[in-house]
């Protein structure tokens, strides 16, 4: 059943067959213009429109729906930037208050850590020149040397090591979830 078949309303019956000049894609926004204005303004507009303005005016109406959700997509990114540029800031805080605590502990107490070897791996950026076995062996090889235990510390010593679309996409994923990597 149609929204526009609406049995209280004797004067008008819009079915899907009264009006087979409109695609599926025009009679699914005629009938969220039906739930967004009410059934009798769309039946009204449907009986007093030719054809031609009909698929007008559907055609302006999803334009709007459209541009409306084109610009909650926007707020949405600009959103996401946000909390990303804060959570850096955050993190940036929370490093130099970790290491003014580890500067004020450790001046009496001086524990020698073992050396670690710094391997240069190149950056990955996920174009076809790219080898992404070679670079996971590279990065495998200079986790090792550098001691990285912590699956977090790994995860972002990898994403240091990317770069432009392989980067992007890193990126993204994080901010659409930020657990994705751990």
């Amino acid at each position: 059943m149609n929204m526009l078949d609406d049995e209280d309303d004797q004067s008008f019956h819009a079915t899907r067959d009264g009006y087979s000049h409109l695609s599926d894609v025009e009679w699914d926004a005629v009938e969220r213009m039906g739930s967004t204005m009410g059934i009798h303004a769309v039946s009204v507009m449907l009986e007093a429109l030719n054809r031609d303005a009909q698929h007008a005016t559907i055609a302006k109406f999803i334009q709007n729906e459209l541009d409306a959700e084109r610009e909650k997509v926007a707020l949405l990114h600009q959103q996401g930037s946000q909390q990303a540029e804060l959570l850096r800031e955050q993190g940036a805080q929370q490093f130099e208050l970790l290491r003014q605590q580890q500067a004020a502990a450790g001046g009496s107490m001086h524990s020698r850590r073992p050396e670690t070897l710094k391997i240069d791996i190149s950056k990955y950026r996920g174009v076809e020149e790219d080898s992404l076995l070679r670079w996971f062996v590279d990065l495998d090889d200079a986790i090792r040397a550098r001691r990285i235990d912590d699956g977090d510390m790994q995860v972002a010593f990898a994403q240091s090591n990317l770069a432009g679309r392989a980067k992007t996409w890193a990126l993204g994923l994080k901010l659409h979830d930020p657990y994705a990597f751990g």
